[in-house]
């Protein structure tokens, strides 16, 4: 079974990342998470880390509604930085939008795998990081 090193979640649920943190780490899977209260914090730590591949997550959450800049307007941004081997990092939406627009929006984005609906769980959890 693969491994991950680092991963992001970047969510304004406190309590979505609480439960999820618990989920992750009972799996086993995952060294280190760590959170992101917005797409703004998690966009300017990809800026000022870009060029330190250690630092950058392997794998990461994206919410699609948060405050300050939503799931939507940092893939925008995130796809604009240069980074050496961004394809070596996995975006999933995660999010409890069921829109068919979210669905069909997300497939526009190259960086972006797929597309989850809250909540994760283990089983969900342990596919993902098997298919990377």
């Amino acid at each position: 079974m693969n491994h991950i090193k680092k991963m992001f979640l970047v969510d304004d649920d406190d309590t979505f990342i609480y439960i999820s943190q618990k989920i992750i780490a009972k799996t086993e899977l995952v060294q280190e998470i760590n959170t992101f209260e917005n797409g703004l914090t998690a966009l300017s730590f990809f800026k000022a880390n870009k060029d330190n591949k250690t630092l950058l997550p392997e794998l990461l959450f994206l919410d699609l509604s948060m405050p300050v800049m939503d799931g939507w307007e940092f893939l925008d941004e995130f796809e604009k930085i240069n980074i050496e081997n961004k394809k070596d990092i996995t975006i999933y939406i995660c999010s409890s939008s069921i829109s068919p627009n979210d669905l069909i929006r997300t497939k526009k984005y190259d960086t972006v795998k797929d597309f989850i609906i809250k909540p994760i769980t283990q089983e969900k959890f342990s596919q993902i990081v098997a298919g990377i």
